[in-house]
């Protein structure tokens, strides 16, 4: 593969992933106008999660349409958790009082959700393979 077709299948990639991404924040803005504006109890971004998976599950979006940006999200995910730190950090009395509580919970919520998360995602990525190799089992058999 030559330096030209590299670079420009990087440039695709990176072009197909903020766009992607940028979808995910549009849908997110206009449930969060439209959660506001309606007055609705739940926040717009788990109304646009509602939506998305709808979307997903009556195949109008097909999986790979949004398979790139969200793993990209889901690995960066730990970033989206900077800003409870800062604002720890803002409340400097409270956490000279109750400091290492506090940085005991944090550590400990943070644990907790990152081994969820680990769960739920190697759990559905055995299920994703298991699938999959139904799917080629069925796929092998009508071929024979």
């Amino acid at each position: 593969m030559s330096f030209l077709q590299a670079t420009t299948r990087r440039c695709r990639y990176g072009a197909l992933l903020l766009t992607q991404i940028g979808l995910f924040c549009l849908l997110s803005f206009a449930c969060h106008w439209f959660a506001s504006w309606a007055h609705l109890p739940v926040p717009g971004s788990v109304l646009g999660l509602g939506i998305l998976l709808i979307l997903l599950a009556t195949k109008l979006i097909p999986e790979n349409a949004v398979q790139l940006g969200a793993a990209w999200l889901i690995g960066e995910l730990l970033l989206f958790f900077i800003p409870p730190v800062i604002t720890v950090i803002k409340y400097e009395g409270l956490f000279e009082q109750y400091g290492v509580n506090i940085l005991f919970t944090l550590v400990m919520g943070s644990v907790c959700v990152m081994v969820g998360t680990g769960f739920v995602v190697d759990r559905v990525f055995r299920f994703e393979r298991q699938l999959n190799i139904k799917k080629h089992a069925r796929h092998h058999a009508k071929a024979i």
